[in-house]
């Protein structure tokens, strides 16, 4: 093509194209092509006709239009995403078409109908800039309309972009243009009677709108995960990706959904990794409640895509149940409700002592006297009896209230994953009812399957059980989803006891020390610690084990322990040989 035939002029151009298109396909290919053409008959094609615009080329999932004027390419761009909002509201979860849009003011070149030339590339790039119901323009065409049009941009700085030399000044059409709802106005909500929560959309950092699907993805299977907890409410997908694409203020967020919590992150594709950062933020002070970062390889993208949410909930579970003791305790006295009263509880009840039990059976007591069905209640007053039972001189009416409690709770507890793993935990300990011990544990990890407390309580009973490998993946499955926080020693003690009935004295010792180290004044894992350190002979540490273990139980004996552990003869008279050998007291 000589110099001399080729065709130029300035133009608009608006580049489109269906975020998610891939994924859309693969669920429901007839159903997607058929969406589409229903958009495009109903709503591109004569909005594009009524703002001048002409329609260059189409593509399965895109669409090129060039306008003559910057303003009537905005305008147009700006009330198709609108008219999506009423279409995207009617349709199922996961069906929604949702546009991406670029739109740059350059100079192209026009041959046999098509155009090419930077002028269009840079549209191009910009359209993968935007995020899904979004507008992306360059500084060209911000210029044009910035004072023509009734519409607020976003400057989001120079973007570097795909085969195009220098940064492009891009400015994004602020929400309120998009296709998604505006966020809720008006008063705020009032917070509901138990912790609530908001996860916001995760921001796509990696450039890469492909990637778009699996952020989404992950954000509902966290809210999905979020929901099996009996005790949060969380703010459903709907409402919570309206925000998607702006910038917010959590405050403001948790005024408009009416949540005390929000969690909010980003995801950063490179090369075959992925970070996913997230934060969990209280939103009455826009104070940091907890924070983690995720770095995976992108190998089998489904699996990483669990394995992160399993993560991120599992982490979140133990953390927003801390942040609620923290406040409960910053009520008045006299304002306190049942759930009040449970969380100020559980400090003492998890301190597993016979003293600290005591007390937080006080108040347990008040609250199942105003809420005589609250299951997680009933489940923490058996623990609470278990533990005076074993460390308290092994009292049979201990024994007796802490099985009806457990009871109790898994008759109205079954669709509470921690009322049911704390209650499974008593059955299997006192009992040896396995199987229904069992069952009750399965039933609340299938409720909450990222809940670490629920497999640190199976672990223990399993380790007791004698299936020393389903205690050791359950205790570490713990650790890994919850390696800090107050109850750090429950997977521990899982541990010591399933390496120490494998005879795998070291890792038993090993764990013991941990345990001890997670809570200092818990006896059990200096029994455990002692018992290990005998079995391999060392001596000196055995002694000095021995003695702690009597400083924090006076009155222990190796009769009382061993008649306190429902476990198999065989493993019992594993204790008793380690324990005589360790010299302590026979009782």
């Amino acid at each position: 093509m000589s110099e001399g035939r080729v065709e130029r002029r300035l133009a608009a151009i608006l580049a489109v194209d269906v975020a998610g298109y891939s994924r859309l396909m693969g669920e429901d290919e007839e159903g997607t092509l058929s969406a589409l053409r229903a958009v495009r008959r109903d709503v591109g094609d004569p909005k594009i006709a009524e703002h001048r615009g002409r329609i260059v080329k189409t593509t399965g999932d895109g669409l090129l239009v060039e306008f003559a004027s910057a303003v009537d390419a905005v305008r147009c761009a700006v009330e198709v995403q609108r008219e999506m909002i009423a279409r995207n509201a009617a349709a199922p979860p996961g069906r929604c078409i949702e546009f991406r849009m670029g739109i740059n003011v350059g100079d192209i070149i026009i041959e046999d109908g098509d155009i090419f030339g930077d002028g269009v590339n840079i549209a191009a790039r910009l359209e993968g800039l935007a995020q899904p119901g979004g507008i992306c323009l360059s500084a060209a065409a911000h210029e044009q309309v910035r004072d023509r049009l009734d519409i607020a941009f976003d400057d989001i700085g120079e973007q570097q972009v795909k085969n195009i030399a220098r940064p492009v000044r891009t400015y994004r059409v602020a929400a309120g243009a998009s296709s998604r709802a505006a966020p809720p106005a008006g008063a705020p909500l009032p917070l509901p009677d138990k912790p609530s929560i908001a996860v916001l959309p995760f921001q796509n950092m990696s450039g890469d709108p492909e990637q778009e699907y699996f952020v989404d993805g992950m954000v509902e299977d966290i809210i999905t995960g979020l929901s099996r907890i009996k005790w949060l409410f969380v703010i459903a997908r709907n409402s919570t990706f309206v925000y998607k694409g702006r910038a917010v203020d959590v405050k403001q967020v948790g005024r408009d959904l009416g949540v005390r919590y929000v969690l909010e992150g980003s995801v950063r594709k490179h090369g075959n990794r992925v970070r996913i950062t997230s934060q969990l933020i209280e939103a009455t002070n826009a104070a940091h409640v907890w924070a983690e970062r995720y770095d995976r390889a992108l190998d089998d993208i489904f699996a990483l895509q669990d394995e992160l949410t399993i993560s991120v909930v599992g982490a979140i579970e133990p953390t927003l149940r801390q942040a609620e003791v923290e406040r409960a305790r910053r009520k008045r006295p006299d304002s306190l409700d049942a759930y009040d009263l449970y969380l100020r509880a559980l400090p003492n009840t998890f301190a597993a002592m016979p003293d600290a039990a005591d007390d937080a059976l006080d108040l347990l007591q008040q609250a199942i006297a105003i809420e005589p069905d609250y299951a997680a209640a009933h489940a923490a007053i058996a623990f609470c009896h278990e533990v005076r039972y074993i460390r308290g001189g092994l009292l049979e009416d201990d024994k007796r209230t802490a099985i009806r409690h457990a009871r109790i709770a898994i008759a109205t507890g079954g669709d509470d994953a921690t009322a049911l793993a704390g209650a499974a935990f008593v059955i299997g300990i006192l009992e040896r009812d396995y199987d229904n011990a069992f069952d009750a544990f399965d039933r609340a990890l299938v409720l909450s399957p990222s809940s670490a407390l629920a497999l640190s309580f199976s672990a223990i009973v399993h380790a007791w059980a004698g299936d020393s490998a389903t205690a050791v993946e359950q205790a570490q499955q713990s650790l890994r989803l919850s390696p800090s926080g107050s109850l750090l020693y429950m997977p521990h003690v899982g541990l010591a006891y399933a390496h120490f009935f494998a005879g795998r004295f070291d890792e038993a010792a090993l764990s013991a020390s941990r345990c001890a180290q997670a809570n200092p004044q818990f006896s059990i894992p200096w029994v455990l610690r002692t018992a290990s350190l005998a079995n391999l002979g060392r001596r000196e540490e055995t002694q000095a084990s021995a003695q702690r273990l009597r400083e924090l139980w006076p009155s222990f004996t190796i009769n009382e322990y061993l008649d306190s552990n429902f476990t198999s003869p065989e493993r019992l008279a594993m204790f008793d040989a380690a324990l005589r050998r360790a010299g302590l007291p026979e009782g």
